[in-house]
């Protein structure tokens, strides 16, 4: 491991921000924060967001600096990443900002129910071979994951590079009835793209660059709590079209 990774591993346990379970703190169990993420952590009630998967943390302080009256938390495994995000909210006392190291499917055992009012996934692994489609972070191994711990009213914010995951999501969406406020497939060559939605990380910019469109899809889960797993016809499509490609 290099020495740079092994200064931010150090220098993330002096972040009042940064939160480090150990593995025995949520394995079929109740982390002590869960339920009291308001009251112990940001000393407020103010609505609490979760980016998951946030990466370096450009999203999760960007999002923070334009609401200060909510909440932000982002998750991710990879400390290294993360400590830039930890860092610059340190350095700009931001005490809405949170970063959360743990794996997203342990994320029921950090919150209780209705104890997050919104998640954002930005840019995640399209996970894009038919047998790993149960890791997709809008999969609905994942949705119910999150009815655990998303309030009723609660939106679930999809931005990706990948035409795949967001017609995926489209999918997940259609076969659940679930309610979706946007569905766009190209939010800069549409307009569509507010302040919010106009951040870039670095992976955004990585995607501009190369001329690949960007996806915005918000939908709720409208209080449902059970999703079975299916076959979509979408992967079948694509995994033709990677043998073609190979032969």
């Amino acid at each position: 491991m290099g020495k740079d990774k092994l200064k931010r591993f150090a220098e993330n346990r002096t972040f009042k921000c940064f939160v480090q379970p150990e593995f025995e703190e949520m394995f079929r169990c109740d982390h002590p924060l869960k339920g009291r993420w308001h009251s112990d952590f940001f000393h407020n009630d103010n609505p609490i967001v979760l980016e998951l998967g946030c990466g370096k943390g450009e999203y999760t302080v960007a999002l923070a600096e334009r609401e200060p009256d909510k909440n932000f938390i982002g998750i991710d495994i990879k400390g290294a990443r993360m400590w830039r995000g930890a860092k610059t909210a340190t350095e700009r006392n931001m005490a809405n900002v949170g970063f959360l190291r743990a794996r997203i499917e342990f994320i029921t055992s950090l919150f209780a129910e209705g104890e997050v009012a919104e998640i954002w996934i930005t840019f995640p692994d399209p996970q894009l071979k038919t047998r790993r489609a149960k890791k997709r972070l809008t999969s609905p191994i994942f949705l119910e994951y999150y009815a655990q711990l998303l309030a009723s009213d609660g939106w679930i914010n999809l931005k990706t590079d990948s035409q795949h995951l967001f017609n995926y999501t489209a999918e997940v969406v259609r076969r659940f009835d679930l309610r979706c406020e946007v569905a766009n497939n190209d939010i800069y060559g549409t307009g569509y793209a507010d302040e919010v939605l106009s951040v870039k990380t670095a992976y955004e910019q990585a995607y501009l660059k190369r001329g690949l469109p960007i996806t915005y899809t918000r939908f709720s889960l409208g209080g449902r709590r059970e999703f079975e797993m299916f076959e979509w016809e979408g992967d079948d499509v694509l995994e033709k079209d990677a043998e073609e490609a190979r032969a």
